[in-house]
């Protein structure tokens, strides 16, 4: 395993706070050594427990504390800790000391997690993803709180709380969990056209990653740059993940829920353990203040996307995730994000749902983590020193000197002071308002399917198709009739085709008037098809027993790890496999505590003993079905061929994405195009 990079100020300040207390005497968290921990205080060995027993009552009040409320969303998150640098100065666009400096590591801490589900729902979930970062730079804290969808479904933060009630699970019988297929979700859905937009992505791929380390981040909102000279420009952010953005099939992500409810968690801590360390690129997509009403959508509607064609992403540093947490509980869960934590040279716009933002996030840390003190919390405090004259409230860590706690002061030289903006101290930017007070939205924001549209015409026929499934799944999982047939009359404002399949398949009518927008425009940039395509940390299965062909096996093997790809032995038992050449592999998983969904590709091993023995398991077979039937490459030895058959791939109409080795006699050869076809993700172009 790789060592972390572990240089930063960050590391060195939670260290003080880091024990395992391995070797260390038991104590009650007073200090106090205790004799006994076995059996708490009783009047006779058969008699009551004393109230006298401090120790028993001690550590019972504490289990019976050790659960916060969790976040109402993203509940479920997984968490890891690593490092930002910026390729080149920024001073251009904007005052951020951290965006300056390509030689400073600036220590990061980042959260993923789903959005609907409670904390002991499943990764794979069809959901939003949060992608949110906390930069601890030397000006303060800055949190990037995102998610990988660049859009959402509501246009003013007074919705959130309506969103939220109607994707939760139902009140009256508290289900479904971490699911968005039910009444209520689809009611709101097709009474607040203004997620049109955003229900196109939820229905996609993109609700659906392969991995944490294989997905987009966006901060959603517009929010400005601002330079030294004071010129402002709008600014949306982008992190762009190294290793492409890829997805899971529907069918799949169902079974590792399953198989592995903490797929993507496990995922994430596996690869940064190995030294596989996730990477993200930070791009940011910028707009002249003057350019403002530019476009054909408002800039500051949270629905709307810049399309990357009109608005190109900048490409300004990389983040690199290298270390996990010490404890889940106290970094992961405790971890404070909230998008008003910026720095000089980051500011807001009037976006409504960000605005609302700014108020939601400090509440609901109030309440979750117990009072006004959550910044005083190892893995919330930032490295640079804070001062102010805040006082008191639960939790708190530090232990303030003097009598004055108050501004403006004689008592102690009216500190701490404000410190003006030429020397670091936060300005807002000086907008210029004016207006009426109302209840009220822009017109620039009553388009609700321009956008929409142009999402569908950007997806291959593959994930169009993959859409339609989705909802004609989440659909037909709606009770009322009526609401599903408001749906598919609002799927008729996006796309004609489209409404028509989900009536089919939901058994609704067809919409009474489909005339969708005239928009003609797509932008390839939403496409996953069109995204990077990198084998490193890819991970294959090689099904194997006693007799495999060690040659063929050894010689992939030692090809699928210079290429960053891991390789597990899958067989019926655990122990040791011996090969036709008398060597011997250690098996990694049983057929029994194995799947197929949790590997990107499988190989199937030569040697005539071994395929004899696995043909005996259904479950070796249907390893192999289920592998072809989610569009995964396929690998087999010669005599691997009938496991093949057996299994339903006909290799003479052609089976694009299998590999059938030719007796370990061009073992390297052929265990490049078995990478190769690892390397693709997915064969759509085999029989939907």
């Amino acid at each position: 395993m790789k060592q972390p990079v572990n240089d930063s100020s960050k590391d060195q300040q939670l260290e003080q706070y880091r024990s395992a207390h391995v070797g260390e005497a038991l104590t009650t968290n007073q200090g106090l050594r205790v004799s006994e921990d076995e059996h708490s205080l009783k009047a006779g060995v058969r008699g009551p427990t004393l109230m006298e027993d401090f120790h028993f009552r001690e550590k019972m009040t504490h289990f019976d504390h050790e659960r916060i409320p969790e976040r109402i969303v993203h509940a479920r998150g997984y968490a890891a800790h690593g490092f930002f640098q910026v390729y080149e100065p920024m001073a251009e666009f904007t005052k951020a000391k951290f965006l300056q400096d390509p030689s400073v590591k600036t220590p990061v801490f980042v959260r993923f997690s789903t959005v609907a589900g409670s904390r002991g729902s499943g990764d794979t979930v069809r959901d939003v993803r949060g992608f949110s970062t906390k930069f601890y730079t030397e000006e303060g804290n800055y949190d990037l709180v995102g998610n990988n969808i660049p859009v959402f479904f509501i246009q003013d933060a007074i919705k959130f709380p309506d969103l939220i009630h109607a994707v939760k699970p139902e009140p009256h019988n508290e289900i479904p969990q971490a699911a968005s297929a039910h009444d209520t979700f689809w009611d709101f859905i097709a009474n607040n056209t203004e997620s049109a937009h955003m229900i196109m992505w939820h229905t996609s791929d993109r609700a659906i990653p392969r991995s944490y380390r294989m997905m987009e981040g966006f901060g959603v909102h517009t929010f400005r740059f601002v330079n030294e000279q004071g010129k402002a420009r709008f600014v949306k952010f982008h992190w762009k993940p190294v290793l492409g953005v890829h997805s899971l099939v529907w069918d799949e992500a169902q079974k590792i829920a399953g198989k592995d409810p903490d797929f993507h968690r496990r995922d994430l801590f596996e690869a940064i353990e190995k030294g596989d360390y996730p990477e993200y690129e930070l791009g940011v997509q910028m707009i002249e203040e003057e350019d403002e009403f530019k476009f054909d959508f408002d800039v500051l509607d949270p629905t709307k996307l810049w399309p990357e064609e009109l608005v190109p992403v900048k490409i300004i540093g990389k983040m690199t995730l290298n270390q996990n947490p010490t404890n889940y509980f106290a970094e992961t869960e405790q971890v404070a994000f909230h998008p008003g934590h910026v720095v000089p040279g980051i500011d807001f716009s009037n976006d409504p749902l960000l605005q609302g933002r700014l108020f939601s996030y400090t509440d609901t840390q109030l309440s979750r983590l117990g009072g006004p003190n959550f910044h005083e919390l190892p893995i919330n405090r930032p490295v640079c020193p804070f001062h102010n004259n805040q006082r008191d409230g639960m939790h708190r860590m530090t232990i303030d000197r003097g009598q004055v706690a108050y501004n403006k002061n004689s008592l102690q030289g009216n500190s701490p002071k404000p410190v003006p903006a030429s020397e670091g101290g936060y300005e807002h930017y000086q907008e210029k308002m004016e207006g009426r007070k109302v209840r009220e939205r822009s017109d620039s924001f009553k388009d609700h399917y321009s956008q929409a549209i142009l999402f569908w015409n950007s997806m291959s026929e593959v994930e169009k198709q993959h859409i339609i499934d989705a909802f004609s799944f989440e659909v037909g999982k709606v009770m009322s009739k009526d609401i599903q047939q408001q749906v598919v009359d609002m799927l008729g404002n996006i796309d004609t085709f489209l409404a028509e399949q989900v009536a089919i398949s939901v058994g609704a009518k067809k919409p009474a008037s489909s005339k969708p927008m005239e928009v003609t425009l797509s932008s390839p940039a939403l496409s996953q098809m069109n995204t990077v395509k990198l084998p490193n940390t890819r991970k294959v299965a090689i099904l194997a027993d006693n007799g495999f062909n060690g040659a063929e096996v050894t010689g992939l093997m030692e090809m699928l790890k210079k290429s960053g790809i891991t390789a597990e032995i899958i067989s019926k038992n655990l122990g040791m496999i011996k090969s036709d050449d008398g060597n011997e592999l250690e098996v990694n998983h049983t057929l029994l505590t194995s799947s197929s969904v949790l590997y990107d590709a499988i190989y199937v091993a030569g040697g005539q003993q071994s395929v004899d023995s696995l043909m005996q398991k259904k479950e070796a077979v249907s390893f192999i079905d289920e592998a072809y039937s989610h569009f995964k490459a396929v690998g087999a030895g010669k005599e691997a061929a009938e496991m093949l058959a057996a299994a339903g791939i006909t290799l003479e109409s052609g089976a694009p994405g299998v590999v059938v080795f030719n007796s370990g006699k061009e073992v390297t050869g052929d265990s490049q195009k078995f990478i190769d076809a690892i390397i693709q993700h997915r064969h759509w172009n085999r029989k939907m």
